[in-house]
């Protein structure tokens, strides 16, 4: 499990945006093969061959998780985190869709961090902003917002 996930200390400044270091997380060494897959939800089991394809590449979000990204329609993105002790797979619980502005990097993410930041339209609502998410190995917490469009 993912420590600091509560603390965040960036957050807690009014005002302020947490940032990759407001979520630290050791980096696992190198994997071997991932566990048998455990699918969390209908979701994942659904984009099943693209996250077992993913399941092959290298740590990249939260110590030792793999985030696998698709894309699920023009401007359109859908993730899941596949964890590499134990195969556990937990689908990002929304789409995220660049409309109605282009947005080249929807998620940002990193190894060393339990943080990911989400830009553009949620589930292609009309509200369009930046969001931050914790994750703590089982769920994505939305820990602040910012929001920049709305129709």
């Amino acid at each position: 499990m993912i420590g600091m996930i509560g603390t965040l200390p960036g957050a807690a400044r009014a005002g302020s945006l947490p940032g990759f270091a407001d979520c630290p997380v050791a980096v696992a060494a190198k994997h071997g093969p991932v566990p048998r897959l455990t699918f969390t939800d209908a979701q994942a089991k659904r984009y099943s061959s693209v996250i077992r394809n993913a399941a092959r590449g290298s740590v990249n979000f939260a110590g030792h998780y793999i985030l696998a990204t698709w894309g699920c329609g023009a401007g359109c993105v859908m993730a899941a985190a596949i964890d590499v002790k134990t195969g556990r797979v937990t689908s990002l619980p929304f789409t995220v869709s660049d409309w109605p502005i282009d947005v080249t990097e929807p998620l940002a993410y990193r190894a060393d961090s339990c943080l990911l930041i989400v830009r553009g339209s949620r589930n292609e609502s009309a509200e369009h902003g930046t969001y931050h998410y914790a994750f703590d190995g089982k769920t994505f917490s939305l820990r602040k917002t910012a929001s920049e469009f709305k129709r």
